[in-house]
């Protein structure tokens, strides 16, 4: 039977946890990596309602992308999600930058590929961004539009400082620090899952435009991708994506 070693080493072939950014924490966070595994759920975060829907399903294992520990902890009261793990048995293993600038399969890969954009490389600068082109150039306000629906977006923030766009970067999660390289890839815009307010002032200065999807939605699109991925890896574990998880985030 197959133990979470063996994912663990399954996932260093495209995602080594030595590739992680210093102030991360990933690999094996909660658990024993010889511990037999029969089911596994997938969630983007993990939670108090991830971990039951883990437990009603008979699962030893949650593979999440943001680390469940992050910070070091002074004391885990019994609400708490590490806690919570403990008292199901169930372990955790977080994949969080390692799979972020991972260049073959990884978050800003399958965002790439649900934008259609193709020839992706990283970028000379910048910490976690992708770039690559269209098929054809593209009016912005369409290409925004196309975003929310294979993002599944229920809305989205973009500009339009230039009318068209072909080249794209690609920066997953709080990418907006990185819309200055982009500008030195020559990007016509970034996407991203958050940008601060100084960084879409310099963004319409350097005729970047952006397209700020929302956190959750430009990485959780890494989520079915990475299931199907264990899935062919592993026949002999159930893999589900959580039912239960969003960022319960509503647009008016």
């Amino acid at each position: 039977m197959t133990e979470i070693k063996d994912i663990l080493d399954w996932f260093e072939g495209f995602a080594p946890v030595d590739t992680a950014m210093d102030f991360d924490n990933v690999g094996l966070l909660v658990g024993d990596r010889n511990t037999a595994v029969s089911r596994a759920l997938l969630t983007l975060d993990i939670t108090a309602e991830t971990v039951e829907e883990a437990a009603k399903t008979g699962c030893e294992l949650i593979i999440s992308h943001h680390p469940v520990i992050f910070a070091p902890m002074k004391r885990m009261p019994a609400k708490s999600v590490p806690y919570l793990l403990a008292r199901h048995g169930i372990a955790a293993v977080c994949m969080h930058t390692n799979l972020d600038l991972s260049e073959s399969f990884g978050v800003n890969t399958c965002l790439a590929d649900a934008l259609g954009v193709k020839g992706l490389r990283k970028a000379k600068a910048g910490e976690c961004l992708f770039i690559g082109e269209l098929d054809e150039e593209t009016a912005t306000d369409v290409f925004a539009l196309r975003a929310k629906e294979a993002l599944g977006c229920e809305g989205l923030r973009y500009t339009a400082v230039k009318p068209t766009v072909k080249t794209v970067a690609v920066a997953s999660g709080a990418g907006g620090s990185d819309v200055f390289a982009a500008a030195e890839e020559g990007a016509d815009v970034l996407v991203t899952g958050e940008i601060k307010h100084h960084e879409i002032n310099a963004a319409n200065a350097m005729g970047v435009n952006i397209a700020d999807v929302g956190h959750f939605k430009s990485e959780d699109i890494v989520i079915l991708p990475l299931k199907n991925k264990l899935e062919a890896a592993f026949s002999d574990i159930i893999f589900t994506k959580s039912q239960v998880y969003s960022d319960k985030m509503k647009y008016i």
